[in-house]
């Protein structure tokens, strides 16, 4: 176990350098997740290295590689490396850099203008595809404020229809009190006439002896006064006439017997009145 923590801080102090390391619980599975890490790294690194060692010898053989072809091909037209003058020498370097740029095969004329010819047509190619970027793009702009008006269009409706809902539910809220209070009003009627019709009940009441019936009654009454008041006027006018024929006095007297009867009626009705008026609505009808 030390020897594992040994090599994890080793580890930490060679991955983080001048760096604090970063404080971490000590434990079994800490230390066993780190050393797997260090062990990780290390193989990886000494691959890395081999891999650098393996470039560093082809770099090497490549560069003498290119040395003593340089020195064949100069041996070749006559030339060396010490003969060249300075512009001549920047020339083949030039040259040698527009090969590589162009990664063309040699250095022939054909080589060149083929690349560059490949270039041209590369060039144009992404031209044409940057116009029609371009064109998209605009599109795409179009598109976008196009779609940002209508997110604010429909924003703006849904902050509408928020406050309307919102309307509507205080709305809702108070018909739902008032029908809560209209509910409860409704019980305490129901119970009130619950105890009406019992007490009605208990006291043998009679649908004609109900308020309706007795203004029925009192309307009669109403209309027998006035009936009465003609037979009334044409008895008075009886009365002023002689005494002495006899067909005025069967006259009276008929109108003597429809009066009474007319009288015995309303009487009567004004006694029935007079039994069954409520208390409260003043006592018996004068």
């Amino acid at each position: 176990m030390s020897e594992k923590i040994t090599k994890v801080m080793q580890w930490l102090k060679k991955v983080f350098g001048e760096q604090t390391i970063p404080e971490f619980e000590v434990n079994t599975r800490s230390v066993d997740v780190l050393y797997q890490l260090a062990e990780s790294s290390e193989a990886r690194c000494g691959e890395v290295a081999l891999l650098l060692e393996d470039y560093r010898q082809k770099a090497a053989e490549y560069q003498a590689e290119g040395c003593h072809t340089k020195e064949v091909l100069l041996q070749g037209v006559g030339l060396s490396s010490g003969s060249l003058s300075k512009p001549a020498s920047d020339y083949l370097i030039a040259l040698k850099a527009c090969a590589m740029a162009l990664k063309v095969r040699d250095t022939s004329l054909i080589s060149f203008v083929s690349a560059i010819n490949d270039l041209s047509s590369g060039l144009l190619e992404a031209e044409k595809k940057d116009r029609e970027m371009e064109r998209e793009l605009t599109t795409l702009r179009r598109k976008l404020g196009a779609t940002l008006m209508l997110r604010k269009t429909l924003q703006d409706d849904l902050n509408k229809i928020l406050k309307i809902q919102e309307v509507e539910k205080a709305k809702a809220e108070e018909r739902l009190l008032n029908m809560d209070f209209i509910k409860a009003k409704s019980r305490d009627f129901s119970f009130t006439i619950k105890m009406a019709e019992e007490q009605m009940a208990s006291r043998k009441m009679e649908p004609r002896l109900t308020h309706q019936a007795i203004l029925d009654i009192s309307a009669e009454i109403e209309k027998l006064k006035q009936e009465i008041l003609p037979i009334t006027k044409k008895l008075k006018s009886y009365k002023d006439l002689t005494p002495s024929p006899s067909l005025a006095q069967v006259k009276v007297e008929e109108a003597k017997r429809e009066l009474a009867a007319i009288d015995a009626e309303l009487e009567m009705k004004v006694d029935i009145m007079n039994i069954t008026m409520p208390k409260q609505h003043g006592g018996p009808l004068k």
